[in-house]
Parts: structure tokens; C-alpha cells; sequence
């Protein structure tokens, strides 16, 4: 009897022990999953910011931290993605507050709420590649925040001077939008700022004075806008810069001297500059530069021999300039270098040899005043030398490398039509010629004496990009074929009549708009053909 009742004794308190166990991890449980709200409060104004934004993505309730429950969708790119991070740490761990959102690539079409202002321990917004439209709400300047990136929208109207109230941004990105007007000077004041890329938009006006203290600067760019004004002397401050891009904007020259304090720069990318003619910059000491295009700069002179000890370079284009004498010898040990492109200069000389026993790299000579040259003919899948000789070069040099092209034939045609891009095709009574190399960097092409085309130049990012454009799908009936195709060139892109009979021409153009379409997504952003 005693054992027995001692043994039940024991079995009861095994299972009290059991059930106390039990309780506390069901209490545990129940504590952790309490642990990881958000406030209503901050649900409400989430709630109002994925209205706004028409976001589909989201199902926000006070549990949406735990393991991102209703945040987070990964899509088959990392450039299309909706995420969001919680800090969980408050009140021991038991009250959640949103961090960082970011929409990327999600067709979002609403406008940018203010809202966004009221969540106070946000760090980071990224709502790139969507279609969001409005501007940018001057309340963003209450925010805390490390990174606004807002690039590829439609977003108008200007930069709210609120913006450098932010001192803890270190990175600005606005690029590929409709802004407008003024760059804010206040923006000087964010000293934490990295990177300020402004590109694809139409700011005008001067760069603001004060920019000269974004000593911490390591990224700036202002391409495709229309900010005029000489290049400022300080950004010679900015010391840290390793990449520095003023590509198709209303400044001038000349550049700077300062430049050459900017040791750490890789990518270096000037075009289009007005004003006097200037000496080719002091870059000597930038020997981590792999991309340099200095392109329609006004510079005078020769082109420097200590480029050929800049080792990493993968890119050298100093074409659309007024530079002479004679390609340098040392230019030849850049086994890096994919692209080279001096065309539209007075260079001199005999083309080098190592230049046309080039296999795998990409050379563009063109229009130029040579006046020795090996060259037996006309065509190389990756030299362009169309026009490259002055008329003081023999007169056994090809046809194609004289100023003027001339006729390789006699001149017996009398028109002429091409698809540029295209196969052959017959439209409105007329055979069009086909157009289907894509070949591009540097690229020239004669078709049966009749007509060729000359190519240069190669996609930032993307050396791979095409040269054909295609779109097959908005075309509406069968005479719309000649509008399905269009040749690409990033540079500079010519046709050439050849061997024609002398007269007075007609010339027509067929233009359509086929590489954005209006379907409001990000992938339909950006600009159309103007004349």
C-alpha cells in the first residue's frame, strides 16, 4: 500500500510537472507572439501609404513584423522585391517599429505619400522602378532616414528644400524622373551625404555653391539634365569621389584643374561642354581609372602618353574633340582596354598597327586626318575608319577612308530605301533594303556600293546592350511592319547614299515610337525620338 500510494504520489507529480511545463511554454509562447506588435497607430499609417501607392502587396496588421508576415515578396529578380524591416528591440523587446521599405519594381501607380513621415524610426525608403507620379512631399525632411531612392518614377516638380534637413542621408538617388528647377543649396549641408545621383531629369541653373562641403562624396551624377554653368573648381573637394558623371547637360568648360586631386575616381564620364577650347586635364595620377570619356569637350592639343600607364582602363573616348598628332605608341599596352573611340579629332600619322591587328577590341578611328595607312579595305567588324584620312593620304587608299567617302562605282542609282534595322520588306510600292547586322561599338558597313552606315559608341552598364531595337507586339496591321524595327547607337549613328546620280533628292523618314510603350509600368519611362 505504501509503495503504491508513494508511486502515485510520484506519477502526480511528474504530470503537475508536466503541466506546469506545458503552461509555461504555451505562456511563452503566447508572450513572444505579443512581444512582436506593431503599434495601431503605425498600422494605420501603413495602411494609408500602401493606399496611397496602390500597392497590392501588402497586408498590414500589428503582427506583419513577425517573420514579415504580409511585408515581404521575393519576385524573380532583385530589382523586384517588397520588403520591410522591423526593429523589435522596444519596451524589453515587446513593440515593434518599421525600418527600412522598399518597393522596387512593382508597377506601383499612386502618388508618394507624406505619411511616410510619420513613421519616426524609418531609415530607408526605396521606391525605385515603379510609376509613381505627384512630387516629393516636404515632410520627408522630418525624417531620420540613411537612403531615399525614388529612381524611375514620374515624380515632378523640385527638390523640397526640406530635404537637407536630413543629416543623417547618406544616399540621395532621383534619378530617371521629371524634377524641375533649382538644385536646393541646402543640400550642401548633408555632410554625412555618399551618394547624390540626380541624373535623367530637367534641374537647370548652376550647381549650388555649397555642394563644395560634401567632402564624403563618393558617387555624383547630374547626366541628361540641364544644368548650365562652368564646372565648379570644388569639386576638387571631393576627394573620395570614385565616380563622377556630367554626360549631355548645358555646362562649360574648361575642366577644372582640381580634377586631378580626384585619385580614387574609376569612372570619369564628361561630354557636350561649352565654352573656349581647353588643354587635356592633369589625369596622371588616376591610376584606378577604368571607364574615361572625355567626349565633345572643346580639348586641344595631343592626346597625352601617360594614359598608357593607366593599367585598369576598359573604356578610353575622347571623340568629338580637336585633338592632334599622333595616337600614342604606349596606348598599345592597355590590355584591358575593350573600347576605344577617337573619332571626330585631327589625328595624324599612320594608323597603328596594333590598332588594326586588333581581334577582340573595339576601335573607332573615323573622321580624322591620317595620312599613312596599311589598310587594305573597307569593312572590320569592330574598327571603324570611315573617313579617318585627310587628302593628303595617297590615292591608293580605299574609297571609304577618303573625307569625302566618294563612289566606289559609277554613280547610276537614282534612289534609295532602307529598314533600318529590319529584313527587306516592300512598302508602299518600294522595296526597303535589309538592315540586320548588329554590330555597333564601331562599326562600319557598305551594301553593294549602294549605301552603308557607320556605328559608335557603347551603353553605359551594358557592353552587351543590342543595336536593334524590336517590337512586334503593338503592331496594328501589315503595312505597320516597317515600323516593328530601328537601329540603335548610343554616339553617333549615319547612313550614307552612295553612288548616286546628281540631283535634287527627296528624303523621308519613318519614325514610331517603339521601345516605351504607354502601359504604365516602369518599363514604359523614358524619352522619346525628337528632331
Amino acid at each position: 500500500m505504501m509503495e503504491f500510494f508513494l508511486a502515485k504520489r510520484a506519477s502526480n507529480s511528474a504530470n503537475f510537472v508536466k503541466r506546469f511545463i506545458l503552461a509555461s511554454v504555451c505562456a511563452t509562447l503566447v508572450l513572444t507572439s505579443a512581444a512582436q506588435l506593431l503599434p495601431e497607430d503605425e498600422v494605420l499609417v501603413l495602411q494609408t501609404i500602401s493606399s496611397k501607392l496602390q500597392n497590392k502587396y501588402w497586408n498590414v496588421n500589428q503582427s506583419s513584423c513577425i517573420g514579415a508576415n504580409g511585408f515581404n515578396l521575393t519576385f524573380w529578380s532583385d530589382d523586384i522585391y517588397s520588403g520591410v524591416n522591423c526593429d523589435c528591440s522596444f519596451n524589453s523587446s515587446t513593440v515593434c517599429h518599421v525600418t527600412n521599405i522598399q518597393l522596387k519594381g512593382l508597377n506601383l501607380t499612386g502618388s508618394l505619400p507624406a505619411e511616410f513621415a510619420n513613421l519616426s524610426h524609418l531609415q530607408e525608403i526605396d521606391l525605385s522602378r515603379n510609376y509613381l507620379n505627384g512630387s516629393i512631399p516636404a515632410e520627408f525632411g522630418q525624417l531620420r532616414l540613411v537612403k531615399l531612392s525614388l529612381l524611375g518614377n514620374r515624380l515632378g516638380g523640385t527638390i523640397p528644400e526640406e530635404i537637407g534637413d536630413i543629416t543623417t542621408l547618406e544616399e540621395l538617388v532621383l534619378e530617371d524622373n521629371l524634377l524641375e528647377g533649382n538644385l536646393p543649396a541646402n543640400l550642401g549641408s548633408l555632410s554625412n551625404l555618399r551618394r547624390l545621383l540626380l541624373s535623367a531629369n530637367n534641374f537647370n541653373g548652376t550647381i549650388p555653391v555649397t555642394f563644395g562641403n560634401l567632402r564624403n562624396l563618393t558617387d555624383f551624377r547630374i547626366d541628361g539634365s540641364k544644368m548650365s554653368g562652368r564646372i565648379p573648381d570644388f569639386v576638387g573637394n571631393w576627394t573620395k569621389l570614385t565616380r563622377l558623371d556630367m554626360q549631355g547637360t548645358s555646362m562649360e568648360g574648361p575642366i577644372p584643374a582640381g580634377i586631378s586631386q580626384l585619385k580614387n575616381l574609376t569612372d570619369l564620364r564628361i561630354s557636350d561642354l561649352k565654352g573656349p577650347t581647353t588643354s587635356f586635364p592633369s589625369l596622371q595620377d588616376m591610376t584606378k581609372m577604368r571607364e574615361l570619356i572625355l567626349r565633345n569637350c572643346s580639348i586641344i592639343g595631343a592626346i597625352p602618353p601617360y594614359l598608357g600607364d593607366l593599367s585598369r582602363l576598359k573604356t578610353l573616348d575622347l571623340s568629338f574633340n580637336m585633338l592632334n598628332g599622333v595616337i600614342p605608341s604606349n596606348l598599345q599596352g592597355l590590355v584591358n582596354l575593350d573600347f576605344l573611340f577617337l573619332s571626330h579629332n585631327s589625328l595624324t600619322g599612320e594608323v597603328p598597327g596594333w590598332i588594326l591587328d586588333s581581334r577582340q577590341k573595339n576601335m573607332d578611328l573615323s573622321y580624322n586626318n591620317f595620312t599613312q595607312s596599311s589598310v587594305a579595305g573597307c569593312q572590320f567588324s569592330n574598327i571603324n575608319l570611315v573617313a579617318s584620312h585627310s587628302t593628303l593620304a595617297s590615292n591608293s587608299i580605299p574609297w571609304c577612308l577618303k573625307p569625302d567617302l566618294g563612289c566606289p562605282g559609277n554613280p547610276n542609282h537614282h534612289s534609295l530605301f532602307i529598314n533600318c534595322g529590319g529584313r527587306r520588306i516592300d512598302f508602299e510600292g518600294n522595296e526597303y533594303e535589309e538592315n540586320l547586322s548588329d554590330q555597333g561599338p564601331s562599326h562600319f558597313e557598305s551594301y553593294n556600293n549602294r549605301w552603308a552606315y557607320s556605328s559608335t559608341g557603347t551603353y553605359m552598364g551594358n557592353d552587351r546592350g543590342r543595336f536593334i531595337a524590336a517590337n512586334y507586339s503593338s503592331m496594328i496591321s501589315p503595312a505597320a511592319e516597317i515600323y516593328q524595327t530601328a537601329r540603335l547607337s548610343p554616339s553617333s549613328l549615319k547612313y550614307y547614299g552612295l553612288c548616286l546620280r546628281k540631283g535634287s533628292y527627296r528624303v523621308r523618314l519613318h519614325f514610331a515610337e517603339i521601345m516605351y510603350d504607354d502601359n504604365s509600368t516602369f518599363t514604359s519611362l523614358g524619352g522619346g525620338y525628337s528632331m
